[in-house]
């Protein structure tokens, strides 16, 4: 979509962030240095973008109640139960229901799936349900999950790990139901590249129901959103927890680099830059090898911190129950864990975002439901199983409870408490997590701004510059202010996606049980083709009128 009424708003609200990094830059032409100390230009750069990040977060976080609630110690707490997260959460219990938990009863086949055995070469699209996987998974598994983890049990205590678990659980429905409706909706061009997201099936999806003029809202709303987040959660959170781990590493807050992270955001911003001309089939393949190696390193480190605990995982264990549901929790503090918990999972697993389906769209196969099953892998991949590593990692070394420090700065003082020089392996598992995601959703990013400005070669290399140039900011910010924008950006895709996939329920469940009866006859022994034959005469496309039809 080329519409200068959409894109004009965009590109002065990214202009006027540009002019404030310039400004941030210049010279200071008076200095009241008998006042305060000169700032830094990570200072300059944190002061001119703050206001921005913060109206942002005020928007998004909506509250539908607040008000003080008796904490612990029997003072009043403060507690905000914003819209969005009561959004995500009720879409992932009410999908898993509708679905009749597939989530556990598909589990097997989707491991059968994503092992290629419903799949051929010939089949269309660009990567294999594998590379689909672990590019979505890069996108997921980052940050997020070592830091992100870190901030929820700091902030909502021990319990909160308990929702987070529950909700990945509930969210592996979210994404077998988007990521489904990803491929359905894709477009596969001329030249064989794949382009599928939310803003496809939110126009073709909606318009085959007689509902395109707000298929077309809300797709465009979503690019909007999924731009932002690619600048937010998919950059500026990355490099910014990245950069304060080798900023820990290499002579914490006295140290040179804590007074120019801005240099270190500039190092990276040159490495991604360099990589993200590829395309999907190049983030395939270096995700593909890089997100195992990540993954198998991090948890072998927390075998290791925990294996020197080995007598307090199961007190370590109660606890997370018992905080989630203690009676102190019932005074307010359950509602404050259960939404960190909340926020911290979503944030993670990124389920009912909407970027997930964007990667998966590329994905080489017949049926739309079968990278579907293959997609809800994900949140268990990365909430139920390496999320929980970390949070025992941080309660059982204690270290949650340092208030005031940034997420990464808690889990790599966690290893370190067990193995001192872990925390230059951390560095590296880090600097790869974060890399990961930015090439990741620099994809993301870039096919929502096709969708919203055309795919000219002059878009594409805008929006890459901007989105390196954001690497720089995200590395000198403070962390509060990241992780409010980073937060904000995520979550605001979610509105329009969800509606998207609510009103596109019937279509999910028709692709479901083509598949589902395509599996059975190959199962049984027939071939990929002659089990494709037979299920297409079994289930015939659903008519729709002329004029509602999808191009």
């Amino acid at each position: 979509m080329r519409s200068t009424r959409f894109s004009a708003p965009i590109f002065r609200f990214w202009s006027l962030m540009g002019v404030c990094l310039l400004a941030t830059l210049a010279p200071v032409v008076a200095e009241k240095a008998a006042e305060k100390p000169p700032q830094s230009i990570d200072e300059k750069i944190n002061e001119a973008v703050a206001p921005y990040t913060d109206a942002i977060s005020k928007v998004v976080f909506v509250p539908v109640w607040k008000g003080e609630v008796d904490g612990p110690d029997g003072k009043p707490v403060e507690l905000v139960v914003p819209f969005v997260l009561l959004w995500l959460a009720g879409a992932a219990v009410f999908l898993t229901i509708f679905f009749r938990f597939i989530n556990l009863r598909a589990f097997r086949l989707a491991l059968r799936t994503v092992r290629g055995k419903y799949s051929g070469p010939d089949d269309p699209g660009e990567i294999s349900h594998f590379q689909a996987l672990t590019s979505a998974v890069s996108g997921t598994v980052g940050l997020g999950n070592i830091a992100g983890v870190a901030i929820a049990i700091s902030i909502g205590g021990a319990g909160a790990t308990f929702w987070m678990v529950v909700m990945g659980l509930f969210g592996m429905t979210t994404k077998f139901a988007e990521c489904t409706l990803g491929v359905k909706y894709r477009h596969i061009d001329k030249d064989g590249k794949v382009h599928g997201g939310p803003m496809l099936y939110l126009t073709r999806g909606l318009a085959e129901r007689g509902l395109g003029p707000l298929g077309k809202t809300l797709a465009v709303f979503f690019g909007v959103c999924c731009v932002g987040a690619s600048f937010g959660g998919g950059n500026m959170f990355q490099i910014n927890q990245a950069t304060s781990q080798l900023v820990n590493v290499t002579g914490g807050a006295g140290g040179w680099f804590a007074q120019n992270r801005w240099i270190l955001g500039a190092v990276v911003a040159v490495l991604v830059g360099l990589v993200i001309i590829g395309g999907i089939s190049r983030i395939g393949k270096i995700t593909a090898s890089l997100v195992p190696s990540m993954t198998i390193l991090y948890l072998a480190g927390c075998f290791v911190v925990l294996g020197t605990h080995a007598d307090q995982i199961l007190p370590t264990i109660g606890l997370i129950v018992q905080k989630a549901f203690s009676g102190e929790a019932l005074a307010g503090g359950m509602v404050g864990t259960l939404l960190q918990g909340v926020r911290r999972a979503a944030f993670s697993n990124e389920a009912g975002i909407g970027s997930a389906p964007i990667a998966h769209a590329a994905v080489k196969t017949r049926y739309a439901a079968s990278e579907g099953l293959v997609a809800l892998l994900e949140p268990f991949v990365d909430t139920v199983v390496i999320c929980t590593m970390t949070a025992l990692v941080v309660i059982v070394t204690g270290d949650y409870m340092d208030q005031g420090v940034d997420g990464i700065t808690i889990t790599s003082d966690s290893f370190a408490s067990v193995i001192p020089w872990f925390s230059y392996v951390l560095s590296a598992a880090v600097v790869l997590f974060a890399l990961s995601t930015l090439i990741t959703w620099s994809y993301y990013g870039l096919q929502a701004w096709k969708f919203l400005f055309g795919k000219s070669l002059a878009a594409d290399i805008v929006f890459k510059l901007m989105f390196c140039g954001v690497i720089i900011l995200g590395a000198a910010m403070s962390p509060g202010k990241v992780i409010d924008f980073s937060d904000a950006m995520l979550f605001s895709m979610s509105f329009a996606n969800l509606i998207g996939v609510y009103i596109l329920l019937p279509r999910v469940g028709h692709e479901l049980r083509k598949f589902r009866a395509f599996t059975k006859r190959v199962d049984a022994g027939e071939t990929l083709d002659q089990a494709d034959a037979h299920v297409h005469s079994q289930f015939p496309e659903p008519h729709f009128p002329p004029h509602h039809r999808h191009k």
